[in-house]
């Protein structure tokens, strides 16, 4: 079988569920079959989902269509969930991809912060997957994931654009923690607003002059927050990975979108990746001394991460693998041996 075909087969079988379970936990499967498809690990992914679809929920039922034309008032309404779900399901499949990805991409990127960022993160993960190959299953991925982010649409409180001179490493080491760092992340966010330094904080990150420059910057940011997780990932080791995959979901985003867009991508990636910073980062790095070296090439630790079967672990590995090729630095690969430290295992 083409590893599409594994991909697709997949895909169909997550879309039987949805968008979330439990509450507010994220359904990370059609995140994590990608990356292993993409990775070379296409003939783990069912044996992997085995295990995790049954922590699943069935489709959420729509309860009122949402129209073209009246959609606003839908935009973060959680209780609309299905509703936003069928209406990108009838979006995807009476317009191309890209025009309905241009049309949504700028309504939903001032909400960058939905679902934990997960709604932008399944996002790049779905255009990733169209942009080598197109076909029903991968529509209809991209399609939820649309519809996933516009249902928990979030911004962050008191953003400010990138206004200064500092490059990502030091920028994300100037963002100041929330004072409690108690409870969920929507708590901790709701925070932001009234911490000290918080906008100035937001406003240091070097500005990008144009798009090149802008997907430059982002690539620095994914790299600078990966890079970072290693001596932090004691502070929330499952929700700082969200401060190197958002980027990364908008980086990977980028080629499917007029260039237009990508200052407005930077701004909302650096936004994402700070707030989790501020949210989850601990009061102390861990010195390097103490931290593990990467083990063998890429690939190995990717299998590693594999044979972990974390969800969370397993998208770590495929954005630290992009960080490597990017900057051959082994501490992108230790970062992952790091998650697989302090994440428990999913077997």
């Amino acid at each position: 079988m083409r590893t599409e075909d594994l991909l697709d087969e997949a895909y169909e079988r997550l879309h039987r569920t949805g968008p979330e379970f439990e509450g507010w936990l994220t359904n990370h499967g059609p995140m994590a079959a990608e990356s292993m498809v993409r990775r070379g690990h296409a003939r783990e992914v069912h044996r992997w989902l085995d295990g995790y679809v049954r922590r699943l929920e069935e489709l959420p039922r729509g309860t009122w269509p949402i129209a073209a034309d009246d959609w606003r008032a839908a935009l973060g309404d959680p209780h609309r969930l299905g509703d936003w779900l069928a209406f990108f399901d009838r979006e995807v499949r009476e317009q191309p991809w890209r025009a309905v990805l241009e049309t949504w991409w700028p309504r939903l990127l001032p909400g960058i912060a939905a679902g934990a960022t997960h709604g932008v993160i399944r996002t790049g993960h779905a255009v990733h997957a169209l942009s080598s190959h197109e076909d029903g299953p991968r529509l209809a991925e991209f399609g939820q994931a649309l519809g996933y982010w516009a249902a928990r649409w979030q911004p962050v409180p008191a953003t400010a654009a990138p206004s200064g001179s500092a490059g990502s490493p030091h920028a994300l080491a100037g963002i100041p923690r929330v004072p409690d760092q108690q409870k969920g992340i929507n708590h901790r966010l709701d925070q932001l607003a009234g911490v000290p330094d918080w906008t100035s904080a937001l406003s240091a990150l070097k500005p990008a002059a144009d798009a090149e420059q802008a997907r430059d910057r982002i690539a620095e940011l994914a790299d600078a927050a990966t890079l970072r997780y290693l001596s932090s990932a004691h502070g929330s080791a499952i929700m700082l990975v969200h401060s190197a995959t958002a980027p990364t979901a908008v980086l990977r985003t980028l080629p499917a979108l007029p260039t237009t867009l990508w200052v407005a991508s930077l701004a909302a990636a650096w936004t994402a990746s700070a707030a989790v910073t501020a949210a989850y980062a601990p009061a102390e790095l861990m010195p390097r001394t103490s931290l593990p070296t990467a083990p063998g090439s890429a690939e190995e630790v990717f299998a590693r991460a594999v044979l972990h079967q974390d969800e969370h672990v397993i998208k770590l590995a495929d954005t630290c693998l992009d960080v490597y090729q990017r900057t051959s630095d082994p501490d992108a690969l230790a970062a992952v041996i790091r998650a697989m430290d302090l994440i428990e295992s999913g077997s």
